[in-house]
C-alpha cells in the first residue's frame, strides 16, 4: 500500500510526503533509503493480506516510516522516527498514530507478543533482505558497513560478528510465510558473512 493509500484510510492528509522523500534521500544513507522502506511496504502487505484495511493502512504508514530518521544510532534512530510519525500524521485518530509508534519501536529489538499479527508483517518484512540471493545481501551488507563508516575496522568487525550470531541464535522470522521465503537463504547468508569476519580477526588461525 503507497503513502497515499495508507493516509486515506486512515482519515488523514499525505502532506508530510514530501518531507519523508527528503528524509529517506540524505546524502549519508546507502541501505537505509527511500527504497529500502518501499520493499517493506510492499513485502509487510503481502505478509498481512489477510487483515482488515485499516490494519494493513496502519502495517504500510509504519513501514514508509520505521527509518525516516536515521543516524546510525540504534534505538535512538527508532524513537526519533516514531516522533516523526506521530507529528506527520495529521488528522489520523489518536489510536492509530499510537499503533503505528508501537510497531517502529518494536523494530529497535525486532520483538513484539507472538500474537500482534500487525508487528509480525512489519518485522519480518525488514528482515527480508537477510533472505536476499547472495549478490543482492552483499550489497546490502556492504551499504550497511558504509553507514556506520564513523566505527574503525576492528570496532566494525566485532560489533558485526556480535550482531551476526545473534541473528543465528534465535528464529529470524515470525510468520511461517516468512521462513518459508526467507529463512534458509537467510541463514546461509548470515553464515557466510559471520565466516568472513572471524576469518578477519588478527588471532585467526
Amino acid at each position: 500500500m503507497d503513502w497515499p493509500a495508507a493516509i486515506a484510510a486512515l482519515g488523514g492528509t499525505p502532506d508530510a510526503w514530501p518531507r519523508l522523500e527528503s528524509r529517506y534521500g540524505e546524502p549519508h544513507r546507502r541501505y537505509h533509503t527511500l527504497t529500502h522502506a518501499a520493499a517493506v511496504a510492499r513485502d509487510s502487505a503481502w505478509l498481512a493480506g489477510g487483515l482488515g484495511e485499516t490494519d494493513r493502512a496502519v502495517v504500510a504508514v509504519a513501514a514508509w516510516t520505521h527509518d525516516v530518521v536515521y543516524d546510525a544510532n540504534p534505538g535512538e534512530d527508532e524513537r526519533a522516527s516514531a516522533v516523526w510519525a506521530r507529528e506527520a500524521l495529521t488528522g489520523v485518530a489518536e489510536a492509530h498514530v499510537e499503533r503505528v509508534e508501537g510497531l517502529i519501536l518494536a523494530t529497535i529489538k525486532h520483538d513484539a507478543p507472538a500474537d500482534d499479527h500487525l508487528a509480525t508483517a512489519l518485522l519480518d518484512a525488514d528482515l527480508a533482505i537477510l533472505g536476499a540471493p547472495e549478490a543482492q545481501y552483499a550489497g546490502y551488507a556492504q551499504a550497511v558497513r558504509e553507514e556506520y563508516a564513523k566505527y574503525p575496522g576492528d570496532v566494525w568487525r566485532e560489533g558485526r560478528i556480535a550482531v551476526l550470531e545473534g541473528m543465528l541464535s534465535r528464529t529470524l522470522y515470525r510468520s511461517e510465510a516468512a521462513r518459508t521465503r526467507w529463512a534458509s537463504a537467510a541463514t546461509a547468508n548470515l553464515t557466510a558473512e559471520l565466516t568472513r569476519w572471524r576469518r578477519e580477526r588478527p588471532d585467526h588461525r
